[in-house]
C-alpha cells in the first residue's frame, strides 16, 4: 500500500474504497486521533463491508515515522499495511539540523507466506511441527543424540516442553518495501556519495517476526523509536520488534561501494537486503544458525514444574538480558566441535567473546557485556525532553502478567483472553501506570492505541516515548500514560496470531458515545468472539487393516473431538469416540470431559472381555456414555480416566508425534482394557505421512496418514 506523507498541523483526509470480497479496516498505528477514526472494528467503528466507503478524517498533531495496516481479521499478513510519515514544520523547536534536514527513505519489512493466514492460525493452535521442519529446528531425539544432548532433551520433555524456538512461523520471503533485494543508488535523483548520510525510516510490518537490524558500512546511528525523538546513539545492531519503528541514520564510507543494510528474522531463517551507495556491493554477512539445544538448556533451567518461569534472581527488564544470546553463536561462541563456515563474507565479530558461567555470572545474558557487539536495548534510549506528566494528575496503577500455552497456542492476560475479560474503566486525566511481567516463554511486542507511554527507565525526566514495547520472557517492566483522550482504546499484543488468539484488553476512557457504533454492547461481543474463534483439525490413516483418525474442534477453553477406527470386516469392527471437555488452569494440563463411544464387532483379533480392574467389558456391541478427566504428565504423556454408565472404569496413557528425527514421529497407547497400540509416522509433506501401526483390535497395518 502506498506510504502517506503529511507535515504536522495538516488535516489528513483518507478515502477507503473497499473492493475486496470481505470486510476491510484502517488502523492508524501509533497516531494521536480521535477514537471513532482508530480503525478497529466492532471496537471503534463498525467493519467496512465489502462495496462501501469510508472517510477517515483526523488532524496531525504530531511527528515521526509510524506507519497503518488492516484491523480486520488476519489481513495484515497479505500485505495490508504502508508507511506514515509526519514531518516537522520547518520552524519547529525540535528540528534537528544534520537528522531532520537529511536525504530518507521509508523502508516497511514484511514477510510473505505462500500459505493462507486463516491455514497458519489453524496449523499454530494444533501444534504443527511443520514449520519447525521446514526450519531445521525440530530438536528431535535423534539431533539430541547426535549433538549429545539426549539429557537436555529428555528434561526438556519432563517439563512438558515442546521444542524450543524463536519464532512461530516459517516464511517463504521477506521483504523490504515489496522487494527481496534493493539498489538505493540516490534518493529524490541525487546520487549518494561518500560521505553522505540517509535516515532511514524503519517500520516492522510483519505480522509475527522480529528483525535483526545491521549495516556493512559501520555502526548505525538510532535517532527515533516509535516517532518520537531519542537522544543519538550508535550501535552495531538492534532488535525490531513486530510494529515497532526506528529511525536510524547511517553514512556511506566510501565511493565506489554499496553497503548491504540487512534485516535477518530472528530465527535467521530469511533476510532481505538494501545496498546503499553504488558500486561493488560490501556484505554484512549472514547471522549463523542459532543453537537450538543451547536455548533448550536454558529453558529447562527456567522453567519450574508448575509451568512458572524462574529469573533466578536477575530481575530483567527493558531488553538488557536477552536469555536467547546462549543461542548466538557470535556472542557465546559456536557449538562444541563446530568451527564457524566462512562463505566468502565477513563473519559478523567484534573482538573476544565473554567465556559464560552460566551459573554465577549475573552478565550470562547481557549481550552487551559478553561482547564487543553493541546491542541496542531499552534501557540506552533517551528524550531529548522532559517526559513527566502532570504531578497533580491521579495515579492508576495497573499489572498484567503475560501468560500463554504454547502447545495448544493459547495468549492471554492474567490467564484471561479477550473474551473471558470485560473493559476497563478510565478516567479521564488519570495517568496509568502499568507494570506488565511475562510469564511465558514467547517475547511479546505490546501495543497501546492512541497513546504514546513513557518507558520507565534510568533516565527518569527524559524517559523515551513509545507505543510499542517488547516484553521479553522473564521481563518485568513499567509504563505510564496521560488518559486524556476519551474512548474505547485497544492494548494487545501485536504479533497477529498471539493478538487473535486472545492476548488483548480495552481501556474504556470514561463513556465515549462513538457515532460509527450504534450498538457497542454487541459490537464488544463480536469482538470477544473474533478471539476466540474455534480451530478444526483432523487426520486420518487409511491402511491394509483399516481406517483410523480423529477431527478436533478447539478454541481458547473448549475441545469437541472425535476419534474413529473403521475396520474392512466385522472382525475388526467399528468404533467411534467423542469427547467434549474444558481445559482447566494456567497450563491447560486438565481437562475434564463428557463422552459417548460406540463400537461394534465381532470377536476381535484381541479376545479380552475382562480389564485389568475385573470388570465384564463386551466390546463386541457397546453404546456408552462416559464421565472423565485427562492430564498431561510429565513427558507429555496424557493419562486419560473415564467411568461409564454402566460402572466400567477404564485408565488410559497415550503420547502421539514423539520426535524421533525431523521428520518422523512415533506414538503410543495403553489402557486397562487392555488394548494397545504403536505407531511411527514419517512426515512427507504438511498434508501427507505414511504411517505402519500395531492395533491389539486391528493388527498390523502400513498406509497413507492424510493430515488437515
Amino acid at each position: 500500500m502506498p506510504t502517506l506523507e503529511f507535515t504536522e498541523g495538516d488535516t489528513a483526509e483518507i478515502v477507503l474504497h473497499n473492493q475486496l470480497k470481505e470486510s476491510t479496516s484502517l488502523h492508524w498505528h501509533g497516531l494521536f486521533l480521535p477514537n471513532k477514526e482508530d480503525g478497529v472494528p466492532f471496537l471503534t467503528q463498525m467493519p467496512i463491508e465489502p462495496g462501501e466507503t469510508f472517510t477517515y478524517r483526523f488532524p496531525i498533531i504530531q511527528t515521526g515515522t509510524h506507519w497503518y495496516h488492516s484491523h480486520s481479521g488476519l489481513q495484515e499478513q497479505i500485505g495490508m499495511y504502508g508507511s506514515f510519515i509526519m514531518h516537522k514544520r520547518a520552524d519547529d523547536k525540535t528540528f534537528r539540523k544534520g537528522i531532520d534536514d537529511l536525504p530518507e527513505i521509508p523502508i516497511m519489512l514484511s514477510e510473505w507466506t505462500n500459505l493462507k493466514p486463516e491455514n497458519v492460525h489453524r496449523m499454530l493452535h494444533n501444534a504443527s511441527d511443520w514449520f519447525a521442519i521446514q526450519k531445521g529446528a525440530t530438536q528431535s531425539y535423534a539431533e539430541a543424540i547426535r549433538t549429545g544432548n539426549f539429557k537436555t532433551k529428555l528434561k526438556n520433555e519432563w517439563k512438558r516442553m515442546m521444542a524450543m524456538d524463536v519464532s512461530d512461523v516459517y516464511y517463504d520471503k521477506v521483504l523490504m518495501n515489496g522487494n527481496h533485494l534493493t539498489d538505493l543508488k540516490s534518493i529524490d535523483g541525487k546520487p549518494l556519495k561518500a560521505g553522505d548520510k540517509v535516515r532511514l525510516r524503519i517500520s516492522n510490518g510483519g505480522a509475527s517476526s522480529y528483525f535483526w537490524l545491521r549495516y556493512a558500512g559501520g555502526k548505525m546511528t538510532v535517532v527515533a523509536s516509535d516517532g518520537n525523538d531519542v537522544e543519538p546513539i550508535d550501535v552495531d545492531r538492534l532488535i525490531i520488534a513486530v510494529s515497532e519503528t526506528y529511525d536510524v541514520v547511517v553514512t556511506i564510507p566510501e565511493d565506489g561501494k554499496a553497503y548491504e543494510f540487512m534485516a535477518t528474522t530472528e530465527d535467521r531463517t530469511q533476510s532481505t537486503s538494501y545496498f546503499i551507495g553504488s558500486g561493488t556491493k560490501q556484505y554484512v554477512g549472514e547471522m549463523p544458525r542459532l543453537k537450538y539445544f543451547e536455548g533448550m538448556k536454558m529453558m529447562n533451567d527456567m522453567m519450574k514444574m508448575n509451568g512458572d518461569l524462574d529469573d533466578m534472581g536477575m530481575n530483567m527488564s527493558l531488553n538488557q538480558m536477552d536469555m536467547n544470546v546462549v543461542m548466538y553463536p557470535e556472542i557465546t561462541g559456536e557449538e562444541k566441535g563446530k568451527k564457524a563456515k566462512d562463505n566468502g563474507q565477513p563473519m559478523e565479530h567484534h573482538g573476544e567473546n565473554h567465556k559464560m558461567n552460566t551459573d554465577e555470572d549475573p552478565n550470562r545474558y547481557n549481550a552487551n557485556a559478553l561482547s564487543n557487539i553493541v546491542t541496542l536495548n531499552y534501557a540506552m534510549l533517551k528524550s531529548p525532553h522532559n517526559t513527566t506528566l502532570p504531578k497533580d494528575a491521579p495515579v492508576k496503577e495497573l499489572k498484567f502478567t503475560l501468560t500463554g500455552n504454547m502447545n495448544r497456542y493459547v495468549w492471554s492476560m492474567d490467564n484471561k483472553v479477550l473474551a473471558e475479560s470485560d473493559k476497563i474503566p478510565v478516567k479521564k486525566g488519570e495517568i496509568l501506570r502499568i507494570t506488565i511481567h511475562n510469564n511465558s516463554m514467547m517475547r511479546h511486542p505490546i501495543h497501546l492505541h492512541g497513546f504514546d507511554f513513557r518507558v520507565l527507565n534510568e533516565h527518569g525526566e527524559n524517559a523515551p516515548m513509545k507505543n510499542i514495547i517488547d516484553i521479553m520472557p522473564m521481563e518485568t517492566d513499567t509504563i505510564e500514560f496521560l488518559a486524556n483522550t476519551e474512548g474505547d482504546w485497544f492494548f494487545h499484543c501485536h504479533i497477529l496470531y498471539h493478538m487473535m488468539a486472545g492476548m488483548n484488553r480495552v481501556f474504556a476512557v470514561d463513556d465515549y458515545k462513538n457515532p460509527e457504533l450504534p450498538n457497542k454492547e454487541k459490537a464488544y461481543k463480536m469482538l470477544q468472539r473474533e478471539s476466540n474463534m474455534p480451530h478444526l483439525m483432523a487426520q486420518s490413516d487409511f491402511a491394509i487393516n483399516g481406517i483410523d483418525g480423529e477431527a478436533m474442534l478447539m478454541n481458547a477453553r473448549y475441545s469437541l473431538g472425535t476419534e474413529w477406527r473403521l475396520g474392512y470386516n466385522d472382525m475388526h469392527g467399528y468404533e467411534v469416540e467423542t469427547h467434549l471437555g474444558r481445559y482447566i488452569g494456567k497450563m491447560q494440563w486438565l481437562m475434564p470431559f463428557i463422552g459417548f463411544d460406540w463400537r461394534y464387532r465381532k470377536m476381535g483379533m484381541d479376545e479380552h472381555e475382562q480389564n485389568l480392574f475385573g470388570q465384564v467389558n463386551k466390546k463386541d456391541n457397546r453404546a456408552a456414555v462416559s464421565l472423565g478427566v485427562m492430564y498431561t504428565l510429565p513427558m507429555l504423556v496424557n493419562v486419560q480416566a473415564e467411568v461409564y454408565h454402566d460402572g466400567i472404569f477404564r485408565v488410559s496413557l497415550m503420547r502421539e508425534d514423539i520426535p524421533i528425527s525431523r521428520r518422523l514421529r512415533a506414538g503410543f497407547m495403553v489402557n486397562t482394557d487392555l488394548e494397545y497400540m504403536a505407531d511411527l509416522r514419517y512426515i512427507l509433506t504438511r498434508h501427507i505421512g505414511i504411517r505402519t501401526h500395531y492395533d491389539s483390535d486391528m493388527g498390523f497395518g502400513v498406509g497413507l496418514s492424510l493430515i488437515y
